[in-house]
């Protein structure tokens, strides 16, 4: 049990931001809306409570769009997909709801752009994620994924006078700040978007852990999946400033032995899991004793993005 002055921090922000908002809201507004049934194809954002939810509305998700049955609806991740999923959602005579995040749609128009003037486009991000599948798919013979930084030292291009740089909009710039130098100083004319692609809210989600970190915690929980790219990268944050911590999906995740010791919680959710999983894990933490302070509104970061518009409200 914790010492009387032991207490659990609600950090903010967290939880939701307006890409993963918009595309949730739109699989509703669908199922509300259109006559059923609506497929989605992968998980509309990496969290499992999310998509349980959602199929028990009645979406069904399918891994391609393959499996959805000619001329029916389907609803595209938040992730993104390739031009040869629109060319097969068109073959099949679907009903295509582009979900893709605004944020990530810009990274693909990059891509496109830098792909037209003949340049070799280096995308910093990891290979099997679901966005950089997509990303990639918008110029394959020209994009070459960095993962690392040894892939970074390594990489070889056709012209290294005509490179371009995106990156995953997921990622910390923690993680890429090295990758990048090590481009610049290998291929001085590269190229790149002049505001970065890191995600705001990924940006401000990693800032929210050091600086409570910084303040003085010592566990930082962060409620979120395990495929979560933008999770994964909170809870290193964490652990770079020097903290413990790891990554929940839910209460039942929490391991009581982590408590022990500890005189500040941190608790904060990535950008894809929802309030009530953080509500459920501060509840816990309250019944053993800690103290309950910080921030009840999970984002206030002001970002809102309009919905596709076959799902509009007229």
């Amino acid at each position: 049990m914790p010492e009387i002055s032991s207490r659990i921090d609600l950090i903010a922000p967290r939880g939701y931001c307006a890409g993963v908002d918009r595309a949730i809201e739109t699989v509703e507004r669908a199922l509300d809306e259109l006559s059923p049934p609506v497929y989605v194809r992968g998980e509309i954002v990496h969290n499992r409570h999310v998509v349980d939810t959602l199929t028990a509305r009645g979406a069904i998700f399918v891994a391609t769009e393959q499996e959805v049955p000619e001329g029916a609806t389907i609803i595209l991740s938040a992730h993104g997909v390739a031009p040869e999923v629109h060319a097969n959602c068109a073959a099949r005579r679907l009903r295509v709801i582009d979900a893709t995040c605004p944020l990530v749609s810009k990274v693909h128009a990059e891509v496109r752009r830098y792909a037209t003037r003949g340049a070799t486009v280096l995308l910093v991000g990891h290979t099997d994620h679901d966005e950089v599948i997509g990303t990639s798919g918008e110029a394959p013979d020209q994009v070459i994924v960095v993962e690392d930084v040894e892939q970074a030292r390594t990489v070889e291009v056709t012209d290294p006078n005509n490179v371009a740089l995106t990156t995953q909009t997921t990622l910390s710039l923690d993680d890429t700040t090295e990758i990048v130098q090590i481009l610049h100083e290998r291929f001085p004319a590269l190229l790149m978007p002049p505001n970065g692609d890191i995600c705001y809210a990924t940006q401000n989600r990693q800032d929210a852990v050091k600086s409570a970190v910084a303040a003085g915690a010592d566990l930082v929980l962060v409620v979120g999946s395990q495929n979560s790219s933008n999770s994964n990268r909170m809870v290193e944050v964490g652990r770079a400033a020097g903290a413990e911590a790891y990554l929940i999906e839910n209460v039942d995740s929490v391991d009581p032995d982590w408590l022990t010791g500890k005189r500040r919680v941190a608790l904060t959710a990535g950008a894809s899991a929802p309030e009530v999983l953080v509500r459920e894990v501060a509840d816990l933490l309250a019944g053993r004793g800690f103290d309950r302070t910080g921030s009840d509104t999970p984002s206030a970061e002001g970002v809102i993005f309009a919905l596709p518009r076959e799902v509009r409200v007229p």
